[in-house]
């Protein structure tokens, strides 16, 4: 989603108010460190006339708060009620509503609102890796590759997004494009732990368990030993596959936090 910043900009000059883009940044600002707090002095800030901003940093206080549906409607509401002005905030407030969707565990809403998102930004890569992986936990593997397909044409030999689509790949039951994908990415950087990880999952799948310990063990050279990868490697080395789930989304936010 939008920086802090830019989507106080945005507000901004949508409200033409001398003060008000310190009142939003200084209301994000609480929202995000501590929402109980923020809510009231934002509904009462919306309840006096702060428009758009005002209502942004609700939806912001909501989110962080754990109302998860309840924020994603507060997004999804104001992009409407932006009409046909300002498309790319308005594809930003889609993408909020997105991700909250997915942190309520409804990826089907979740990829409801990234389509209406790319409706209005299908050049922003972080959009298609978006809702490739609702698609992935909704374990619709074909929509979850094309979507990170295009993301793929928007950035070229990311690693990141090499490493999402090896997983859909292997999920797919297709370990030969998933071995390609995940051979790309190690060519690219090649201690790169998450791909490592995902081509011992993908020998494991195939059977060749001998594959997979190497790449299992190379991890836990390189990691922390109390690391979530090191943990993620042990399961590998024990024979326990990751099962038919949604990959990790590259640099993923502490849970509650609104990215971008």
């Amino acid at each position: 989603m939008a920086s802090s910043s830019a989507a106080a900009q945005s507000f901004d000059e949508l409200e033409n108010s001398p003060d008000h883009l310190l009142r939003y940044t200084e209301c994000l600002k609480l929202a995000r460190r501590e929402p109980l707090l923020a809510l009231p002095v934002a509904e009462k800030w919306n309840a006096d006339g702060g428009g758009l901003g005002a209502r942004h940093c609700v939806a912001v206080a909501t989110f962080q708060s754990g109302r998860y549906p309840q924020a994603a409607a507060q997004f999804a509401a104001i992009a409407r009620d932006m009409g046909q002005d300002r498309p790319g905030l308005r594809a930003e407030l889609w993408a909020q509503a997105g991700q909250a969707w997915i942190e309520a565990g409804q990826p089907e809403k979740a990829a409801e609102s990234q389509s209406k998102a790319l409706e209005l930004k299908a050049g922003d890569p972080e959009l298609w890796i978006d809702r490739g992986l609702s698609h992935a936990a909704m374990q619709a593997w074909p929509r979850a590759i094309s979507d990170f397909d295009k993301a793929l044409e928007l950035r070229p030999d990311d690693v990141e997004i090499l490493v999402l689509r090896a997983a859909a790949w292997r999920n797919a039951r297709n370990p030969e494009k998933a071995l390609a994908d995940i051979g790309r990415a190690l060519r690219i950087a090649p201690d790169h732990t998450d791909a490592l990880l995902e081509r011992g999952f993908t020998h494991l799948a195939s059977g060749s368990k001998a594959l997979a310990n190497d790449d299992f063990n190379r991890v836990l050279r390189i990691v922390p030993p109390t690391s979530a990868a090191a943990h993620r490697a042990e399961a590998g080395l024990r024979g326990d596959q990751p099962g038919s789930a949604a990959p990790a989304p590259p640099n993923a936010m502490p849970k509650g936090d609104v990215k971008r």
